[in-house]
């Protein structure tokens, strides 16, 4: 799980709360029609806006915004430097033997097409169609949370509209007045809370996984062209790291360091023994 989902959640979730109880009650933020309006209309609204297939791709992704990213740059670049230096060593073809341990069917796909003798430019092509159709999906996944978040706060005000309309049509007794405005707006609140606490957060979340994914895809990419075109595995692993961030790479460096002192002292220990 995501820890900055789930603190979010938590926090969001603590301030309504407190929001309510702090001279209120709970049973003046619950009314069963304005949930109906606020909800049944902005979801209605927004799936009319989508075709059927994209309300159930929006909703099967709503459990990514609770994962934490799956993409490891640092595992990433090391397996191309590897495999760079296998390739170096062995040939291209020797590659078509490492494609069973590799995970990333993007990753995977590409090495077919190297192994194959498949031109560069064409490869390119090829692993460049294949973000550009992810970035659609994605977008329309995104898209869809989007809409939701214009839509309930939209249908929020016209469930205010709604109970305004009763509101004046008993104005004969002041008594419910009060009663009647403070049910007039909550669904206005309803609204926002959907928009704002809910789907915003959600659409950003993807977004920003997407956008890792995109890069993590575009760093394989090159990696395969450089692979393809016998680059030196040392010259392509310092490109790779363009990749990365400022943190990133300095993690990275510490990392890289770790392993090799590890190697060395596995090779002093077999040569002890």
């Amino acid at each position: 799980m995501d820890i900055a989902t789930i603190l979010g959640l938590f926090l969001g979730i603590g301030c309504i709360i407190y929001g309510i109880f702090d001279g209120g009650q709970l049973s003046s933020f619950v009314h069963a029609g304005s949930i109906a309006v606020t909800v049944g209309g902005g979801l209605a609204c927004t799936i009319m806006s989508f075709p059927l297939s994209d309300t159930i791709k929006a909703f099967k992704a709503i459990p990514l915004a609770f994962k934490p990213p799956r993409f490891d740059p640092f595992q990433t670049i090391q397996l191309l430097v590897e495999l760079s230096q296998k390739a170096r060593r062995e040939g291209l073809l020797a590659l078509e033997s490492a494609q069973d341990d590799i995970k990333d069917d993007y990753l995977k796909k590409a090495l077919e097409l190297v192994v194959d003798g498949i031109e560069a430019e064409m490869v390119k092509t090829s692993m460049q169609f294949e973000i550009d159709s992810m970035v659609v999906r994605h977008s329309t996944v995104q898209a869809y949370f989007k809409t939701l978040a214009a839509q309930f706060p939209a249908w929020g005000m016209i469930g205010t509209l709604m109970g305004l309309v009763n509101l004046l049509k008993n104005m004969d007794d002041p008594s419910n007045i009060g009663p009647a405005m403070s049910l007039a707006i909550i669904t206005t609140f309803y609204g926002s809370v959907l928009a704002n606490y809910i789907c915003n957060p959600i659409a950003t979340k993807l977004q920003g996984s997407s956008a890792e994914e995109i890069r993590m895809r575009e760093m394989i990419m090159e990696g395969i062209l450089s692979i393809q075109s016998g680059e030196n595995p040392r010259l392509m692993e310092h490109k790779l790291k363009t990749f990365l961030s400022p943190g990133q790479k300095l993690q990275y460096e510490s990392m890289v360091i770790k392993e090799r002192e590890r190697g060395a002292e596995r090779e002093l220990g077999s040569a002890q023994e």
